[in-house]
């Protein structure tokens, strides 16, 4: 049976003007942002009560924007229950990291998950060098950052295993669905992972109107803004070069927390700066429309 092709809606025709490098690096800004904002969630409900309100207002604003129909075939539903499993496990497992070691430790680490795509699902030897590139600008952020906690780092590595799991699943989501249909529906699934845990974690304080005014802005930029950005730019780039891109992750990061937190960095820290930005700079050059 052939799928009749659906025009797409203005918030479809909006994106697609959009170039997908733009869509990347626009739904990382989002992503740091947001990850500023619930620092100061974790003293009041902890990690688990912060990814809770996170992913649970975060699919209840791709439900309202959406309206996603429940009329899927067995295999574009298990592409979404799986997505959205992984989504769930990926936030619950780098929550659980940062409880035990430090923030610029953790974030590397689950890093290691999109490089790992760009290096395997990679058809040339310039783009391993991009990747290498960029996972020595890794290594030298991980520097000077203390002791490591040995479950709080394979948490991270938990983290990365399912990040690199979501950009795979994330372009068999754009595939299978259309515009944010799939993703509303994934992020109800990772809510139906994450919320019992931050509910039995932190209890009746997760209902304080301001914890939930900070969870829904929480949710905006950290999940609605910039999945939606991630799947739509995944729809028109192939996973290896989504994975790259993603290295700008740390780069953008640093500046944020530069601005906005005045988290000054050291010179190597800097130097890895140049790495993951060149390294990036690189492989958007050498991607293919």
């Amino acid at each position: 049976m052939v799928t009749p092709e659906v025009s797409p809606g203005p918030i479809g025709r909006a994106f697609g003007a959009i170039p997908p490098t733009v869509l990347v690096v626009l739904g990382i800004v989002s992503v740091q942002v947001g990850s500023a904002l619930a620092k100061h969630l974790f003293a009041e409900v902890g990690s688990f009560g912060t990814v809770s309100l996170r992913l649970f207002f975060a699919a209840v604003v791709l439900v309202v924007l959406w309206r996603p129909s429940l009329r899927l075939d067995r295999r574009t539903w298990t592409v979404v229950l799986t997505y959205g499993v992984v989504l769930g496990l990926m936030n619950l497992c780098f929550y659980l990291a940062l409880a035990r070691i430090p923030l610029g430790i953790a974030v590397m680490t689950e890093f290691l998950g999109p490089l790992a795509v760009a290096l395997v699902g990679s058809r040339r030897w310039l783009d391993a060098c991009w990747a290498v590139l960029a996972a020595g600008g890794v290594v030298l952020l991980m520097e000077g950052r203390g002791e490591l906690n040995l479950v709080g780092f394979l948490f991270a590595v938990g983290a990365g295993v399912f990040w690199g799991l979501y950009i795979l699943l994330g372009a068999a989501l754009g595939r299978h669905t259309t515009e944010g249909n799939g993703l509303a529906l994934g992020m109800i699934i990772a809510a139906v992972v994450a919320v019992p845990v931050g509910v039995a974690d932190s209890g009746t304080s997760l209902l304080q109107p301001w914890i939930l005014l900070a969870g829904l802005g929480v949710a905006l930029l950290s999940s609605v803004i910039p999945y939606s950005l991630d799947l739509e730019a995944l729809r028109k780039i192939p996973p290896r070069v989504f994975g790259i891109l993603m290295s700008l992750e740390p780069a953008l990061a640093a500046l944020i927390g530069l601005v906005v937190l005045g988290e000054a960095l050291h010179l190597t820290q800097w130097l890895a700066v140049l790495c993951v930005v060149a390294a990036s700079a690189g492989a958007t050059r050498g991607a293919r429309s």
